[in-house]
């Protein structure tokens, strides 16, 4: 694992690329359903796809703001309702604050299924291997709902990969099969440090890199059409 503290990748499109080469001889072979965390996560999940040659599919997970400290989760909500509140915050804030800050926050992942998604429901995870994919980790906290919905959805094994991770992620990340981090800096202050352009991505840029994403699996499958087709006419 890179322990470097310095610039590490051009753009979430080149850390997509050094993790997908990087999880290939691992998970190549096993016919993996890949899962993009949007915003940011989408991006590199693409590219992990495209470097597996498998399918993709966007993952809704929101963030459980901590009053006062937007940036801070005390915990996150998946797009099955399925909700975590990390037990540091439990007894920190009063029942009735964190009742309403899952409200809000149901409101916006189905906002965000409704825009995102068409309303799609996630395919089908049943026996499969499914690698979880984020730009970075900083706390984990809006992995840990995701990782239990694959869990409830009968995924076979369940891989949460980043390009970059901070050292004191949430404990629960380890009920993951694996998890596969390309660089964890000595000096962690945020997943941002290691890209050397970490812009927000637009709604427009999310639907575009959905709507690529949904030929990922059909183009491979024509492509090793045709070479059967060659294989067999070959004299």
């Amino acid at each position: 694992m890179n322990r470097s503290n310095d610039i590490v990748f051009a753009d979430r499109k080149d850390a997509g690329e050094q993790l997908g080469r990087f999880l290939t001889g691992r998970y190549k072979n096993a016919d993996p359903l890949v899962l993009g965390v949007p915003r940011g996560g989408l991006e590199v999940a693409y590219y992990v796809a495209k470097c597996l040659e498998t399918d993709l599919a966007m993952v809704i997970s929101r963030k459980l703001p901590v009053p006062g400290h937007p940036e801070v989760g005390f915990g996150a909500i998946a797009e099955d309702l399925s909700v975590y509140v990390s037990s540091r915050y439990k007894n920190a804030l009063e029942p009735e604050k964190i009742g309403g800050i899952i409200d809000e926050q149901t409101d916006e992942v189905n906002r965000r299924i409704r825009l995102y998604k068409s309303g799609k429901p996630l395919p089908d995870m049943q026996g499969r291997t499914v690698i979880i994919v984020d730009d970075g980790i900083a706390t984990g906290v809006t992995l840990v709902p995701v990782l239990r919905l694959c869990r409830k959805r009968g995924a076979r094994k369940v891989v949460i990969a980043v390009p970059v991770s901070g050292n004191n992620y949430d404990g629960h990340l380890n009920q993951a099969d694996a998890l596969e981090i390309l660089v964890m800096p000595e000096w962690f202050y945020a997943v941002g440090q290691v890209y050397a352009s970490f812009r927000d991505l637009t709604d427009e840029e999310l639907q575009a890199i959905v709507r690529k994403g949904s030929y990922l699996r059909s183009g491979w499958e024509f492509v090793r059409s045709l070479q059967g087709q060659e294989h067999i006419s070959d004299p």
